[in-house]
């Protein structure tokens, strides 16, 4: 069987900075530290950090007083941080940075008497997030057919942002919708569009044109991970979503030459190698890997984290607490 690696896959900056951040805070201020939401939607990483001093909560009132407190990559409401902030809880944000661009994004074009329009997935934690960051709210769409839907008061007045874990394919036939109905319409621009959505999904199209299966390792309530399963699907490729190697089902690759294998922006590089040793236990691997882009991206961690007296992984005395945020 000839395996051949998507590149890039698997995690990308704002999910290596978000874990940094869990890690780095208990080295820093001792278990447990309290985590709002999964800290990224991936089982296998909350599973090792719960195991290394983490707790993940969906509520705050679940968080004792004066206990560190770290905000998930997916960004919180406004509500959630006044919340923490009456209850003078010491946060530490690990909003990824491009999701804290949208909220500034929305805020700015709300703030210019635009009626905010967010294309994304309802329900989705950073939808509800973004959504909470603008004062009166905003309206989620999801398809063009929910554009036609919306009501708004001036349509010389209105903007739009995205989610983050949706790429320029994802949005462009809703966009166009928009512009159609709403002339005056304002938004970003593609490019502030999340890269690694964008990366990932090119390199799956690029790996289905090699081989006959792919297999997406990535959580159910992973959005970027869905989609890499759709696209496969939509090309014409059997494509399969699976937690880990163990949900591989050996009938998958009867008669099958050419495997495929991508991991969404949540999912750890070690159930990459797990699953090829999984499959070398079906048979003989030729393993090659995509010539693909090669992201170099990294995002600084809180200044609750860099300002501290510390060395990593090596605490120097007493590390000031963060402040409340």
């Amino acid at each position: 069987m000839q395996v051949i690696l998507a590149e890039p896959r698997g995690f990308c900056a704002g999910v290596e900075r978000a874990i940094e951040i869990v890690e780095k805070a208990i080295e820093l201020y001792g278990p447990p530290v309290y985590v709002r939401h999964e800290i990224v939607h991936n089982k296998r990483v909350v599973d090792e950090l719960q195991k290394k001093g983490a707790r993940f909560v969906e509520e705050l009132t679940e968080i004792p007083e004066g206990a560190v407190t770290i905000f998930s990559a997916h960004g919180v409401s406004q509500e959630v941080a006044d919340e923490a902030a009456r209850r003078d809880l010491p946060v530490i944000d690990a909003t990824c940075p491009l999701v804290a661009k949208v909220h500034n994004e929305a805020q700015r074009y709300a703030k210019g008497d635009n009626e905010v329009v967010l294309i994304g997935h309802k329900g989705h934690p950073e939808v509800e997030g973004t959504a909470g960051r603008v004062e009166g709210g905003l309206r989620i769409i999801s398809n063009i057919g929910d554009v036609q839907k919306l009501e708004i008061r001036d349509p010389d007045k209105v903007a739009y942002v995205t989610q983050t874990t949706l790429s320029v394919d994802d949005t462009r036939d809703i966009i166009e919708a928009l512009h159609e109905r709403f002339p005056n319409i304002v938004g970003p621009d593609v490019k502030d569009i999340c890269y690694a959505t964008q990366n990932r999904q090119a390199a799956l199209r690029q790996l289905a044109e090699e081989v006959e299966l792919i297999l997406v390792l990535g959580a159910k309530n992973s959005s970027n991970s869905n989609r890499l399963r759709e696209i496969g699907d939509e090309v014409g490729v059997p494509t399969y979503m699976i937690d880990d190697a163990c949900d591989v089902d050996p009938t998958w690759f009867e008669g099958i030459e050419r495997v495929g294998i991508t991991a969404g922006a949540s999912a750890p590089e070690q159930l990459v190698q797990e699953l090829v040793a999984r499959l070398r236990e079906l048979e003989e691997v030729d393993l090659h890997v995509l010539d693909g882009i090669k992201e170099r991206v990294r995002f600084r961690l809180p200044k609750e984290l860099t300002n501290a007296n510390v060395v990593y992984g090596e605490p120097h005395g007493d590390p000031t607490p963060p402040s409340g945020t």
